[in-house]
Parts: structure tokens; C-alpha cells; sequence
């Protein structure tokens, strides 16, 4: 079997423990915009941004680092393992305890109501607890354990919300009637119990070697994963700023609906999702083949191929989307963000693609750089823009911060890691598809059969500038 063929079907694979979750998920979607109000559905965007933000933190990089020692140090496997495990395991526990002792200040401090920061630090302690056996079922080419533990995670968290949010009021099940008068605590619920049950899952890796720890394999882990740490962060800002700020000045009511109608658009980050738990593994692993370089730009190739057609089909049908994910039709005031932020999400996998020269290198230093930069792109241009044009400006910010992004990665990785990317074909690509899928959406109303003529039109183009290769890379 062919390294690419392999790759693809490693990835098909991930992807598949993305996309299920994604699509139970869009049933949370309509189920939660179905009976939250927009306040309260600002309120549930606004726990899990701070999720995100606490997650990269508490990681600190640690699962970047482990691939790249992993991979590296191939004698020293267990050792960098089980320290990677224990450095987290015991930064989690100083974490758990000390803000839970001044859980009261902390979450007057972040604005966050009491019970729900609790609910916070319990759902973030138990997933950074699982980050290096999800790393590691990864890096030793586990595919299918990795997401049969996956997929069960978002089982529990979709039937326990269709239970608390649906058959509760429907059948008048009295269960934690507690929480009954701010229904939002259900979500944050079911996902500590979906955590729990993910870490009692993973809990034989806590056992499978040895206690070995190394500071030497430490200092190397933080070193290199602290840039990506601060890098992460930046990322987590370019993503959630906007929802951060918009209740502020726009109010909850317009975060709501530009909240749920940015979800539309997790076609992408689905996609872009797959392709990182395949890639990142893939990429430290081929690092010394003969023919790595060439590997990788078609890898880039193919990525921006199926994501134009991902932009493309998704405005194409895009009426169609928001009538079955987005149940209320008050929060349709922000449908039209959706295909400027999946093209933002598309530049935004590119530039994941690209940071392989950066990881390789062991430059991270680079790609802190970089996301600071793009941070900083967000928070000025959001700060001037959304008092001028309103929420759309956010969706033209994140477009904006990443494609600054990509082009300094780009202009960066030919002098130090310099892959033959094929820029013609590439750039190609990516206008066609930006001009159907913007005048399908903004000129024709996504138009049912103007969308798939033009989604059948670029299936044709790529099918006569492509098929020669394909056919080859399915021989092989």
C-alpha cells in the first residue's frame, strides 16, 4: 500500500470519528436553539470558549511535543510516554484543587455563574487527564480504538442532552428539577458525564508501563511545546473572540444567533478536524522518507481540493442547512456569515498544513509568532469593525487574520523547510470555488439548482485536471 493510500485511509478514519460526533451534533444544534433562548444559548458558547481557552493552557503543548519525541526518540518511547503523563497528570491535580478553593472569586472574574465554572473545572480536569492516551492511541497508529472511545464520549453527551433538554419536559420526568428553571446546566451535565466516562475508558493507560520519569525528556517536551502552547492560545482567541466580545457590545441576543449560525459552517471543521488527527501523526512519522517534501504537497494538494468542494457544496445547499440545524428562525439574522467563515476555516486548514515546517524544524517559536500576529489581527480589527458594520465584521476578521496567517507561514517555510507546493493548481482552486460558492449564496439566494450546477461544474473541473493522478494513487 502506498504511503499517501495510507495516509488517506488513516484519515478517512479520524475523519470518520469527527464527522459522526459533528453530525450528532447538529441535532444538539437545533435541539439547543429549539429550547434555550439566545441568552442562554450565548451562555452555553460562552462556558465552552473558556473550555478551550483553559484546555490549551492546561496542555501547555504536551501533545505536539509527544508526537514529535515519540517519533524521534524511538528507544525512549515508554520513558517520554510516561513522562508526558505524569508532567500532566500532576499539573492537573495542583490546578483542580486550587481553583476549585477559589472557585467563588474566579468565576466572578471570568463572569461566569457559580455553577457553572464548577461544572467548567470538572468537565477541563478530566479531559486534559486523557490527552496523552488519545496522543499516544495516535502515534502508535491506533485509528479505530481511538474512535470507538471517541464516538462513545459524544453518544452519552447527545442521549444525555436529548434526555435532560427533550424527553424531560415531553414526558414530565422529574430528574434534577434543580436545574429546571435554567436549562442550560443540563448541557454542561452531560458533558462532565461523557468526560467521566471517557477517562474510566483510558484508565488502563495510566497502568501500561512502568513509572519512568525523566527531567531530561521533560525539559525537552516544555521546550518545545511551550510555543505551541502560546500558539494555541492566539488560536483560541482568532476563533472565539468575536463570540467573546459581540455580547458585549451587540448584546447576547445577536451572540445567540451569530453563535449558532457559525456552527452551520462545522462542515468545515469537521473536515479540517479529520485531515489534523490523521496529519500531524502522518507528518513526524514520514519525516525522513526519501520523498517526504513531495508527499506533503500533494497531501496540501488533495486537503485543498476536498475543502473547496466542502465551501462549494455547503452554499450550494445552504437554505436547505439552516431550515433542518437551526430551529428557530430568529437566530437566521446571521446566516449570511457562513461562507465567508467557511472560507476563513479552509485558509485555516492550509495553515495547518503549512505549520508542518515549523514542527519539523523544531522551529514552534514560528508559529507562536505567527498566531500572535493573527490575535492581534482579531482583536484590533473586531474592535474597530463591529461598532461600524456589526457581526459581520467578525466573519470578515477571521478571514482576514487567516490569511495573513498563511501567507506569512508560506513566505516563512520556503527558507527553512521548503516544500514544492503547486501554487497554480492550488490557487486555482481556491478562486473557483470562492466564486461559486459566493455567488451561489449572495447573488442566486443558494438557488437549489444554480448551487448543484455549479457544485457539479467544479466536481468537472477537478475531475479533468486530476484523474490521471487519482487513478494512480488508487492503483498503488
Amino acid at each position: 500500500m502506498s504511503t499517501l493510500k495510507r495516509f488517506f485511509q488513516d484519515t478517512f478514519i479520524y475523519g470518520l470519528a469527527t464527522v459522526l460526533p459533528r453530525l450528532m451534533n447538529f441535532l444538539l444544534v437545533r435541539l439547543h436553539t429549539g429550547t434555550l433562548e439566545n441568552a442562554s444559548y450565548s451562555d452555553n458558547t460562552t462556558f465552552y470558549i473558556y473550555a478551550a481557552f483553559f484546555n490549551v493552557l492546561l496542555t501547555y503543548g504536551m501533545e505536539t511535543s509527544f508526537f514529535r519525541f515519540f517519533n524521534k526518540e524511538k528507544a525512549k518511547q515508554d520513558r517520554v510516554f510516561s513522562t508526558a503523563l505524569i508532567s500532566l497528570t500532576i499539573t492537573t491535580i495542583l490546578f483542580f484543587g486550587l481553583v476549585w478553593y477559589f472557585n467563588d472569586s474566579i468565576s466572578n472574574y471570568v463572569n461566569l455563574k457559580l455553577s457553572h465554572f464548577n461544572f467548567l473545572i470538572g468537565v477541563l480536569a478530566l479531559d486534559t487527564l486523557v490527552v496523552v492516551p488519545f496522543a499516544y492511541l495516535r502515534a502508535s497508529g491506533r485509528p479505530i480504538k481511538f474512535s470507538i472511545i471517541k464516538l462513545s464520549n459524544v453518544f452519552t453527551y447527545v442521549l444525555l442532552n436529548l434526555f435532560f433538554l427533550w424527553a424531560m419536559p415531553t414526558y414530565n420526568i422529574r430528574f434534577l428539577e434543580l436545574y429546571k428553571d435554567d436549562p442550560v446546566h443540563y448541557v454542561f451535565v452531560s458533558n462532565l458525564v461523557a468526560s467521566a466516562l471517557t477517562f474510566l475508558l483510558l484508565l488502563p493507560y495510566f497502568f501500561k508501563s512502568k513509572v519512568q520519569f525523566e527531567f531530561s525528556i521533560l525539559k525537552k517536551l516544555l521546550a518545545y511545546g511551550w510555543p505551541v502552547m502560546v500558539a494555541g492560545m492566539a488560536y483560541i482567541i482568532n476563533e472565539n473572540f468575536d463570540k467573546w466580545l459581540i455580547p458585549q457590545l451587540l448584546g447576547k441576543d445577536i451572540n445567540g444567533a451569530y453563535s449558532a449560525c457559525y456552527k452551520i459552517a462545522v462542515f468545515m471543521t469537521i473536515f479540517i478536524q479529520g485531515f489534523r488527527l490523521g496529519a500531524e501523526p502522518f507528518f513526524f512519522s514520514h519525516a525522513k522518507e526519501k520523498n517526504a517534501k513531495n508527499t506533503y504537497a500533494m497531501v496540501m494538494k488533495y486537503f485543498v481540493i476536498l475543502g473547496s468542494l466542502m465551501l462549494v457544496f455547503v452554499t450550494a445547499y445552504l437554505n436547505f442547512f439552516k431550515e433542518i440545524l437551526v430551529a428557530d428562525r430568529s437566530y437566521w439574522i446571521a446566516i449570511e456569515i457562513v461562507p465567508i467563515v467557511l472560507l476563513a476555516n479552509l485558509l485555516l486548514g492550509i495553515y495547518f498544513n503549512l505549520s508542518i515546517w515549523y514542527k519539523l524544524t523544531d522551529n514552534t517559536r514560528f508559529g507562536m509568532y505567527i498566531s500572535l500576529i493573527g490575535a492581534v489581527v482579531t482583536i484590533v480589527l473586531n474592535y474597530l469593525l463591529i461598532p461600524e458594520i456589526g457581526f459581520i465584521a467578525s466573519a470578515w476578521t477571521t478571514l482576514i487574520a487567516y490569511s495573513v496567517m498563511v501567507i506569512i507561514s508560506y513566505l516563512l517555510s520556503r527558507k527553512y523547510y521548503k516544500v514544492p507546493y503547486n501554487l497554480r493548481s492550488i490557487g486555482l482552486y481556491l478562486f473557483i470555488a470562492s466564486v461559486f460558492a459566493f455567488a451561489s449564496f449572495y447573488i442566486f439566494d443558494s438557488h437549489i439548482l444554480i448551487g448543484t450546477f455549479l457544485l457539479f461544474l467544479f466536481l468537472a473541473i477537478v475531475y479533468i485536471k486530476e484523474r490521471k493522478e487519482i487513478l494512480k494513487i488508487l492503483q498503488a
